[in-house]
């Protein structure tokens, strides 16, 4: 079987200031485009910061168009924060700005999912997630196609646990409402293989590949931005992510996330080239790479 490789923006985007200044990427899109389809790569991904840059100089319409010439066809959008903070807060004013910029590209992009979760570790109760996540969703079906994915990450201070984000996707009860599982997260939160298959395989939505070091550094953000590393490259079983993942019956696009300093430097050809390589290693010793079988 063919797979798709996703090169998701942090791992794509070159010498960017995570969290800390200039969030967009000096790599012109058509570059991106042309440099993911030269090595094989079916999609990027878009990070709303980059998404409001490219917007100064293109249009939707010709984002859209530069994609798809360089015959790539899966597009990833993210990030959106505090969707479930209640109505006129402040917080929930800027989610909603951001909600609409990345809904309205969604439907012109033709993306393949939304990425959301809570990177910025506002408080909630899972009753209230649950109900916020199906309104997202409602309010998503109705404006574009793309599916949200909620993100499974350790330093969500309301759902830091399989369970419960399965509670609050799985309560919400949306078609288009999903999880979304990243390896180096996984790894981080000590969660093996076997155990990914507590989760209902109609919840699983999207699924990202990122390896890491077992120890963890004394700050976790640093280390999640920093230092994580391409898949084969450390010491997380990614081959037995992926077969637990393709077990479940996981048929969608690999995204790669890899945020780390070193990759951040490379050359851009040397940064598409070795994400690919490294990731269809990995796919194919699970079995999951072109001509394996999962």
């Amino acid at each position: 079987m063919t797979v798709d490789v996703l090169g998701s923006y942090w791992t794509t985007a070159g010498p960017v200031q995570i969290g800390t200044g200039r969030e967009w990427s000096l790599f012109g899109w058509p570059e991106r485009c042309a440099e993911a389809a030269g090595v094989g790569m079916r999609g990027l991904g878009l990070w709303h910061a980059d998404l409001e840059h490219l917007l100064r100089t293109h249009s939707l319409a010709e984002l859209r168009s530069i994609f798809v010439d360089h015959g790539l066809e899966v597009l990833e959008l993210e990030f959106l924060n505090d969707w479930f903070v209640p109505p006129g807060d402040p917080r929930r004013t800027a989610s909603d700005q951001q909600r609409d910029l990345l809904f309205g590209a969604a439907a012109e992009l033709g993306a393949h999912h939304i990425k959301l979760g809570n990177l910025k570790r506002t408080e909630a109760g899972l009753d209230q997630l649950t109900t916020a996540f199906a309104e997202l969703c409602a309010d998503a079906a109705g404006r574009h196609g793309a599916p949200l994915a909620y993100e499974l990450m350790p330093f969500d201070v309301n759902a830091g646990s399989i369970e419960a984000v399965v509670r609050i996707v799985g309560g919400a009860g949306a078609a288009n409402g999903g999880i979304a599982l990243d390896t180096w997260h996984l790894g981080k939160m000590r969660i093996a293989p076997d155990e990914l298959a507590t989760v209902p395989a109609d919840l699983l939505g999207y699924v990202e590949l990122s390896d890491g070091m077992r120890a963890d550094m004394p700050d976790h953000s640093v280390e999640t931005t920093r230092f994580r590393r391409l898949p084969g490259e450390g010491e997380f079983d990614i081959p037995g992510y992926v077969r637990a993942l393709t077990g479940l019956g996981y048929r969608g696009p690999w995204g790669v996330e890899v945020l780390s300093d070193d990759l951040r430097a490379l050359p851009m050809p040397e940064m598409f080239r070795r994400t690919v390589e490294t990731t269809r290693a990995q796919l194919d010793l699970a079995g999951a790479g072109q001509g394996g079988t999962p």
